[in-house]
């Protein structure tokens, strides 16, 4: 099961970077989304797929035409309406960012939101209320776990790395987590990211191969080698933003090539819910 996904972000919408960090301040950069976000549409018509985008707010309100064709012939999900790291956000906030996010998307589709993931995948065991939300909105799929230690989170003692039930006292979800490899005694994500752009494809296609359950999470900056550069990165961060940006777009055309992909709500379909394993939170 290989499962295609995006993060419909612009370039700046990077995490933890003062410069970039709220929404006030993302109509000073030049917006590239439209024009990358093309290309991916381009591609997977090319090779006849359904992917899902999970889709910012702020992106959705701006750009509404944009969303609208996206949501022609793939999946939308909730990304958040304003791209803020859930441990930096209390309850409520979190309730309201939520709530406009699933409203603008369906007002712009048409068609029910069935899917979360949490900026940054910012989840931990402390956010069991964000689960509750999902249940209450009617959202029963939820992609946001990492299930390794991270900067922005993570669970790193969560028991599996493919689809199971997440439940707790007032909440049962589908969760489809990320999956890791591990690579020089750290568990990294190789399908996407930075790590998907900067590790040789040979090893992304063997990882893939012995994989049974692959999770992909890209965004339209991927495959941008001309997006203007954030100066005052730390090096760390300028290597993993802009790593292997010439080569992406080939990369990802291989995979798409070599790999069979569905989107997440295809994937969902597929399941046998009753027989998935059950994870308490």
């Amino acid at each position: 099961m290989n499962i295609l996904t995006f993060d419909l972000e612009d370039w700046f919408h990077i995490l933890d970077f003062e410069e970039t960090a709220r929404p006030a301040q993302w109509s000073n950069f030049e917006s590239r989304i439209e024009q990358n976000t093309d290309r991916i549409l381009q591609l997977l018509e090319k090779h006849n797929l359904t992917a899902t985008f999970f889709c910012l707010g702020w992106i959705a309100e701006k750009y509404p035409s944009l969303i609208k064709k996206v949501s022609a012939k793939h999946e939308l999900a909730c990304h958040s309406m304003d791209h803020q790291l859930l441990y930096l956000q209390n309850k409520k906030q979190f309730k309201d960012d939520l709530k406009r996010n699933v409203s603008v998307l369906e007002n712009l589709s048409g068609k029910k939101i069935n899917a979360y993931r949490a900026p940054g995948f910012s989840i931990s065991r402390e956010h069991g209320y964000v689960f509750e939300e999902l249940n209450r909105l009617g959202i029963n799929i939820d992609c946001s776990v990492f299930p390794a230690a991270r900067n922005h989170g993570g669970i790193s003692d969560f028991p599996v790395q493919r689809p199971c039930t997440l439940a707790g006292i007032d909440f049962e979800v589908t969760e489809f987590p990320i999956n890791t490899r591990s690579f020089l005694s750290k568990q990294i994500v190789f399908s996407g990211g930075g790590y998907f752009r900067m590790l040789p494809y040979p090893l992304i296609h063997k990882w893939m191969k012995q994989s049974d359950y692959v999770m992909t999470y890209f965004h339209p900056r991927d495959f941008d080698p001309g997006q203007p550069r954030l100066d005052n990165l730390s090096m760390k961060r300028k290597f993993m933003s802009y790593v292997g940006l010439s080569s992406s777009h080939d990369k990802l055309e291989r995979l798409l090539s070599d790999f069979k992909f569905m989107s997440l709500g295809q994937a969902y379909e597929s399941l046998d819910l009753k027989s998935l394993p059950k994870v308490k939170l």
